[in-house]
C-alpha cells in the first residue's frame, strides 16, 4: 500500500489501536506516537488470549485512537515477537517512547500498569501478576499517516 492510499483509507474501516486505557496515559502515548518517539509497544500475551484477539502481524494497519475514541493516526506493524518479559532489551524500552532511561524503570512502570485494578479487571483475574517468564508481545510499528484533527 502506498502512502497516498493510506491517506485515502477510512480509519473507521481499520481495527482500533488502543494504547492503555482512556485517560492521561493514553494521551501521553498517542502524543508520543504522533511525534515519532514511540515506535514500539509491549503488551501481555494474556490480554490477547483473554480477548480472543489475534496477534498483530507485519503489514497490519490500524487506527490509533485517543482517549475520546477519535482516530489520531494510522500505524503499520513492522515487527512482532513474543518473548518472556525478562528478555525485553533496552532498545525496545527506549523505542516505546515513554522516556525510560533503563529497562528496570520501564519494567517497573509496566508492572504498575499491568498490576492495576483496571488491568486485572480487564483480564478477569483480580490477582494477575507478571514474572520474568510472562509472555509479552513486542510490537514495532511506523506511522503510515497522521490524521487531520488528531489530538
Amino acid at each position: 500500500m502506498t502512502v497516498d492510499s493510506a491517506r485515502n483509507m477510512d480509519p473507521g474501516d481499520l481495527p482500533k489501536a488502543e494504547f492503555a486505557f482512556p485517560g492521561p496515559l493514553r494521551d501521553l502515548l498517542v502524543a508520543a506516537i504522533l511525534d515519532g518517539s514511540k515506535t514500539a509497544n509491549t503488551a501481555l500475551l494474556a490480554q490477547y488470549e483473554h480477548e480472543g484477539e489475534s496477534l498483530p502481524s507485519v503489514g497490519r494497519r490500524s487506527a490509533v485512537v485517543d482517549s475520546d475514541g477519535r482516530p489520531a493516526a494510522i500505524i503499520e506493524v513492522t515487527d512482532v515477537r513474543v518473548v518472556p518479559l525478562g528478555e525485553v532489551d533496552s532498545t525496545h524500552a527506549r523505542d516505546e517512547g515513554e522516556g525510560h532511561s533503563t529497562v528496570e524503570r520501564r519494567r517497573a512502570d509496566h508492572e504498575e500498569f499491568w498490576h492495576s485494578e483496571e488491568m486485572r479487571r480487564a483480564l478477569g483475574d483480580p490477582c494477575f501478576t507478571v514474572y520474568d517468564a510472562t509472555p509479552v508481545v513486542l510490537e514495532r510499528f511506523r506511522v503510515a499517516t497522521h490524521l487531520h484533527g488528531a489530538s
